[in-house]
């Protein structure tokens, strides 16, 4: 069975560590990332300045940030569903770190 292809759009940061995300199939979503800035990848965004050089990436039509972090389209379109499990996993690079 096929699953939905979704690309993000557009991006717009509308607070600190949170976007406002615009899916292709018209579907928006704000997003707080702070809960997941954590890790080897994701850790360095707690720099703000860094965090707001988001960019839509035009081939993989997902966001992206200088520094090589991305998330999955589908994962930022189902959001409330991986939500939770991006914030364990968070809290186990922050462990795994200390």
């Amino acid at each position: 069975m096929p699953h939905p292809i979704y690309r993000v759009q557009s991006c717009d940061v509308v607070a600190p560590f949170t976007l406002q995300l615009r899916f292709d199939d018209g579907l928006e979503r704000h997003i707080d990332f702070r809960p997941m800035l954590a890790g080897e990848l994701f850790g360095p965004l707690r720099d703000l300045a860094l965090f707001n050089q988001v960019r839509v990436d035009p081939e993989v039509h997902t966001i992206v940030w200088p520094n090589g972090a991305d998330f999955d389209p589908a994962t930022l379109h189902d959001w409330p569903e991986h939500e939770a499990a991006f914030r364990e996993l968070a809290q186990r690079w922050e462990h795994a770190s200390a």
